[in-house]
């Protein structure tokens, strides 16, 4: 279905001079790299190179020390991530004692929905279906991820920014990942996707940003 993003001569995503630092010390930049409709960025480095951090960021959760982030062609603000980004953490950011399907009416009422798109469809989309009324802290990891992967489905936002979205999951869910990452795509959205390694990469049109520890 598709999900109506806007069109623009300007890059979804343009990133220059991004740099972080942690106590003095340099964690990532500066960075330069920009992502279009359509298009996917595979962001891979070691445990401590700034995969997470950098989501955080350009999520807006983190403010970098230096640099640029563009959406649209304009300046990042609080109110086009909150239009234009979906972040899946590693986190699944559920409240324990809501049902499943309780969890999604919070979080959509928060971040907004797909119109037309039944929280039971999304779902059963992600595998959930007969899991409507089980407490999230029922659930298992697996579960939980794929339940904020539903919430995923649901978003309106164009650009998904996916910290290590494999995890916790099997291969049918990593599967289910890669059906999501296409389709969204296929819609004309983005990906920024953190791995460890190529083994867990969606089969869609992808660039690469390798980070090391303090440096790209």
């Amino acid at each position: 279905m598709p999900i109506g993003h806007r069109l623009s001569a300007a890059p979804l995503l343009a990133v220059r001079g991004l740099r972080f630092t942690r106590n003095e010390l340099p964690v990532f930049g500066p960075l330069e790299f920009s992502v279009e409709p359509g298009e996917a960025l595979l962001v891979q480095g070691d445990n401590g190179a700034g995969k997470t951090t950098l989501l955080r960021v350009l999520a807006g959760l983190l403010r970098g020390d230096e640099g640029e982030i563009n959406i649209h062609g304009q300046p990042a603000t609080a109110v086009t991530r909150a239009t234009t980004v979906a972040y899946l953490g590693h986190l699944p950011a559920l409240k324990a004692d809501l049902s499943a399907l309780e969890n999604l009416q919070f979080l959509c009422g928060l971040h907004g929905r797909r119109a037309h798109l039944p929280l039971e469809s999304a779902m059963a989309t992600v595998g959930l279906a007969g899991y409507e009324d089980a407490l999230a802290r029922q659930l298992s990891a697996g579960q939980k991820k794929r339940l904020s992967l539903a919430r995923l489905w649901l978003s309106p936002a164009p650009l998904w920014l996916l910290d290590e979205p494999y995890a916790n999951l099997d291969l049918g869910g990593i599967e289910l990942v890669n059906r999501m990452v296409q389709a969204h795509l296929r819609d004309g959205g983005a990906a920024l996707v953190t791995t460890h390694g190529a083994y867990a990469a969606p089969p869609v049109r992808t660039r690469m940003l390798v980070l090391e520890r303090g440096h790209a």
